[in-house]
């Protein structure tokens, strides 16, 4: 059997070449994957949880971690083995001054000059240094802990490897894909925020654009570091893979907001309670935000979908615990304000996974019982059954919910998701000529 060899570059190329009906074929096949993990046996599915060995992390030099990532559907064996840094210390985004830069082709309330020239654009982002420090202090934002080095191995289901693939890439974009299936379900996705500017953060705003570009007006990058959130602006705007995202839609703009300018607070509270969808995307040992700008009166009047797919440890956290334990806490009938639904639950990839490796989860003190998994909810009939159960009103309750509602999803990432992922990207590679072949391997 031949083998295929992917590098990240190449990786990089098939996934800038795919259309929306690519990125949902891509979607269907990684939805049926996690409910068969959620709801299937040995006997009727290779992708059921008891296949699923829990991963393993090995420490190694130089504050770094090692995991082994074992996986399997019902066509494929693998595993990732993927390196990455250890969290050293607490970001605290209360104690640093930050800055805001708006680019688009629309106008805006930036002190930059509204342009669509990407070279024009280009220039102005590169002279976006108000209240910039030049040596910013360090931070696990860094593009070495947000970006793991490795590798997937992928199997037949008889044990002939059949392809080898960078992990780089390949990991943000299927965490980005995951998070993505219920942002395809909101009814609103005006504006977005985005904590990061790494890898993820990249494939989380470009699946966005790609899924429900037309409908998006504001993009607001949220960074610690500011150079290397201009440089993911940079990207956006001079780069031809993103030429057609970003022109698109006339009403589009993008802003960056980092800690290193004063009026950060005051720019984060408006950011993030104007939210319709909030990407989590930072190996943060820190809230990213106060709790209050969700679990207040006033932040509990809109609906959000708000993803935590950066914090992977149980020191690790984007959410204040105040806001998980709402969003989980039995629904008062009898308020004097009027709230967003909620449903008492939060959504996790995994519910193993989460109570054993997510710091959300652990400092809240969730016990299974107050999550469900992305996998049982997607198929919303029976997931509508657990809530009839509970009290609620079924598969129109929960509609409603996951389209306008409060939802919280956390993830701590499958070795699954890889597996599934891989196998669609080795078969888009050998359909349009990607890759190195090792025929008789």
């Amino acid at each position: 059997m031949p083998l295929t060899v992917l590098s990240d570059s190449e990786i990089n190329a098939i996934l800038y070449s795919l259309n929306r009906d690519d990125i949902l074929n891509l979607q269907n096949n990684l939805a049926d994957a996690l409910h068969e993990y959620s709801t299937g046996t040995q006997e009727t599915t290779g992708c059921c949880q008891s296949n699923q060995p829990q991963r393993i992390a090995i420490p190694a030099s130089n504050n770094q971690t090692t995991l082994f990532m074992p996986a399997s559907t019902s066509t494929s064996r693998g595993i990732k083995i993927a390196t990455l840094a250890t969290t050293q210390q607490t970001l605290r985004n209360d104690s640093l001054p930050s800055i805001k830069s708006t680019t688009s082709h629309t106008s805006t309330t930036s002190s930059s000059t509204s342009t669509s020239d990407p070279a024009t654009l280009a220039s102005q982002i590169s002279n976006l240094s108000i209240g910039h420090s030049t040596n910013p202090d360090p931070s696990i934002t860094s593009s070495q802990s947000t970006s793991p080095i490795g590798s997937l191995t992928l199997l037949t289901a008889a044990g002939t490897p059949y392809a080898f693939l960078a992990a780089s890439t390949l990991t943000a974009f299927r965490t980005a894909l995951t998070a993505n299936l219920i942002f395809t379900r909101r009814a609103n996705v005006h504006t977005i925020c985005v904590f990061g500017a790494g890898l993820q953060a990249l494939w989380h705003i470009r699946l966005a654009l790609l899924l429900r570009g037309d409908e998006i007006h504001h993009v607001h990058i949220i960074n610690r570091n500011f150079e290397r959130a201009r440089t993911l602006m940079e990207q956006i705007y001079t780069s031809p893979a993103w030429d057609a995202l970003r022109t698109s839609n006339p009403k589009l703009d993008f802003s960056i907001v980092s800690n290193e300018y004063g009026e950060y607070t005051r720019l984060l509270k408006d950011h993030v309670r104007k939210a319709d969808a909030i990407f989590c995307c930072t190996p943060s040992t820190a809230p990213l935000f106060p709790a209050e700008l969700l679990t207040s009166t006033e932040g509990r009047k809109k609906g959000r979908y708000v993803s935590a797919i950066g914090s992977y440890r149980h020191n690790m956290i984007e959410l204040h615990p105040d806001i998980i334990r709402q969003a989980v806490a039995p629904e008062h009938k009898h308020h004097h304000h009027k709230h967003a639904e909620k449903s008492g639950v939060i959504v996790v990839d995994s519910l193993e996974a989460c109570l054993k490796e997510a710091g959300e989860v652990q400092q809240a003190g969730l016990n299974a019982e107050q999550m469900v998994e992305i996998g049982e909810l997607l198929m919303v009939k029976k997931a509508s059954m657990l809530e009839i159960e509970k009290g609620g009103e079924g598969e129109v309750g929960l509609k409603r919910w996951l389209q306008a509602g409060n939802v919280i999803f956390k993830c701590v990432g499958l070795g699954l998701m890889d597996i599934c992922v891989g196998e669609d990207l080795v078969m888009l590679a050998r359909e349009r000529g990607f890759g190195t072949t090792v025929d008789g391997f």
